[in-house]
């Protein structure tokens, strides 16, 4: 059920993020043997929400300790505020041209892809504030509410093993690659959103099999 603060902020939500809002989340006590999750990624102009624009979104769910890899989906949005400019040098980075942004989806047909597949299921993320930020602002332009949901955070949880360990993490130490190269994981090309939400998604798992947690609720930021 929701609480009382919850419930006055999801009360103003519309279409898509309503239905969204209308099934529950998984509890805080659900083992983890069984917790729904959805690993998500976005990519963007900058890193700015209220300024910066939304790309691409990409997720791949988990059942478990089991990736769907049937899941998998991938939207590249063609948003009306970025068409009468260029994503200029953020080419570079995420690798989506102004041609391939003009062929993709309206931010509403992105987000409603998404909602579908995250209905049910707790967010897993790399850096929740990037993700979170990013698409509680394009909820509230087009669905009159934020996203509210439970978010289990990679980044997260490996800055919290680092500081037990009196290991303080620096500078690039808790970027995915380097996270994902200290347990032994593969490198992937980044900054694509369904590839980086994939290399979320197998972090998670390597994070659990390293962790003492049985259950969501201690991996919930």
């Amino acid at each position: 059920m929701f609480g009382f603060g919850k419930a006055r902020k999801t009360a103003t939500a519309t279409g898509a993020l309503k239905d969204f809002y209308a099934v529950a989340a998984p509890d805080k006590n659900t083992p983890l043997t069984q917790a729904p999750l959805l690993a998500v990624d976005v990519e963007t102009t900058g890193l700015e929400p209220g300024k910066d624009h939304l790309l691409s979104i990409g997720w791949v769910a988990l059942n478990g300790l089991s990736i769907d890899a049937g899941s998998a989906g991938h939207v590249i949005i063609d948003n009306p505020d970025t068409r009468d400019t260029s994503v200029g040098h953020s080419a570079t980075i995420h690798g989506l041209t102004d041609d391939a942004l003009a062929a993709g989806h309206s931010p509403q047909q992105a987000l409603d892809a998404f909602l579908a597949a995250l209905r049910g299921r707790a967010m897993l993320v790399h850096y929740a504030a990037m993700e979170k930020g990013f698409l509680s602002h394009a909820l509230k332009q087009h669905y009159g509410a934020g996203l509210d949901v439970p978010i289990v955070d990679t980044f997260a949880l490996e800055r919290r093993h680092m500081e037990r360990m009196f290991t303080y993490p620096r500078g690039e130490d808790l970027r995915l690659p380097r996270v994902r190269s200290r347990y032994g994981l593969p490198h992937y090309r980044s900054h694509n959103a369904l590839t980086d939400a994939l290399a979320c998604a197998e972090l998670y798992l390597a994070l659990v099999a390293h962790g003492k947690a049985t259950t969501l609720k201690p991996l919930l930021i």
